[in-house]
């Protein structure tokens, strides 16, 4: 009897290529040549796991990415001996570290939105819900759209956390910003 795999099985077993079959993308080979000329083979890279933001209130912080953005607090390792949290949502983890001094974090301002900045970014399917939760929440941010020559304009919500650190929210037609 033959089972049929659904989407999610296809996308994950087209996902890794056969063993002697070579790894490519974008038209790169697993086995590519650097500037100097040598070969250099992929790193086993997956995806990313975690972003870890010095923030002055643990707490606050905590509040504000599982409100604002919908993370979810998860349970760290009882072996880590300072104040922190964990986060996780989207495929991928926020790690909140108190800054010890309690002061400002380097890097950050709370009343500067620069797209140029460090910042980090989500894709988001409902750009107009995410709109209004930052209006209820009371969360200064701006809105920019990018028109390109082909294909649709890209939306993009730029505000600041707690601790001034940018976050950027793009239309699922973006990948980043």
């Amino acid at each position: 009897m033959m089972v049929q795999a659904n989407d999610e099985q296809q996308k994950e077993s087209n996902a890794v290529p056969p063993e002697n079959e070579k790894k490519t993308t974008v038209g790169i080979e697993e086995e590519d040549v650097d500037k100097s000329g040598q070969q250099q083979q992929q790193m086993p890279l997956i995806a990313l796991n975690h972003v870890s933001r010095l923030c002055k209130s643990v707490e606050g912080s905590v509040e504000f990415y599982t409100k604002v953005l919908g993370f979810v607090l998860i349970n760290r390792p009882p072996t880590l001996d300072f104040n922190g949290a964990w986060l996780f949502n989207y495929g991928v983890g926020i790690h909140l570290v108190q800054k010890e001094d309690g002061g400002e974090p380097p890097d950050a301002s709370v009343d500067h939105l620069d797209s140029m900045d460090n910042h980090i970014s989500f894709q988001c399917e409902d750009m107009e819900a995410m709109e209004r939760r930052l209006k209820e929440m009371g969360i200064k941010y701006l809105r920019r759209t990018i028109k390109e020559e082909e294909g649709s304009p890209i939306d993009q919500l730029f505000f600041n956390d707690l601790d001034g650190f940018m976050i950027v929210i793009g239309g699922s037609n973006t990948t980043s910003s």
